[in-house]
């Protein structure tokens, strides 16, 4: 509930996008099977939180996760069909490292964070992270976005 409350203070009287990694957030991440994206345990307690403010009229969810290889891009789309279908699919940005080698997960997502805050100029930005690698990052490149650690969605 504490998140929820939050959410809804920040965006009192405003339009909020909210953007949620997937690793650790909303699927268990497990050091050792890293490519194996289709059996990961979901987190439902966030998952739970997470479909409550979806269904806030003023708030806009998307996935904002990193991979390593282009596969995972198709399993990952899959893994939230099945357990957090309310992220709509043009709302799901995944992008593998594959694809851009020689980018930071830092990096990668300040890029495509960036050009989606170019589009939506008209509300409020949130992230949600577990890593606190990319939310420095992210919040020493992104003055006015808002920044949320996983952890914060568990009451």
């Amino acid at each position: 509930m504490y998140f929820i409350t939050k959410i809804k203070e920040l965006l009192a009287n405003n339009k909020g996008h909210v953007f949620v990694d997937m690793d650790g957030v909303i699927a268990d991440f497990e050091f050792l099977l890293p490519l194996e994206f289709r059996n990961k345990r979901p987190l439902n307690t966030n998952i739970n939180t997470l479909k409550e403010i979806s269904l806030l009229d003023n708030v806009e969810l998307y996935i904002l996760s990193v991979c390593k290889k282009d596969f995972q891009i198709v399993d990952k789309n899959d893994w939230l069909d099945e357990n957090a279908p309310f992220f709509k699919k043009e709302n799901r940005i995944i992008i593998s490292k594959e694809t851009y080698p020689n980018l930071s997960s830092s990096k990668l997502k300040a890029s495509f964070l960036k050009s989606a805050i170019d589009k939506i100029s008209d509300a409020k930005i949130i992230v949600i992270d577990d890593d606190n690698e990319v939310l420095r990052y992210l919040s020493q490149n992104f003055k006015d976005v808002i920044f949320f650690q996983d952890s914060s969605l568990i009451d």
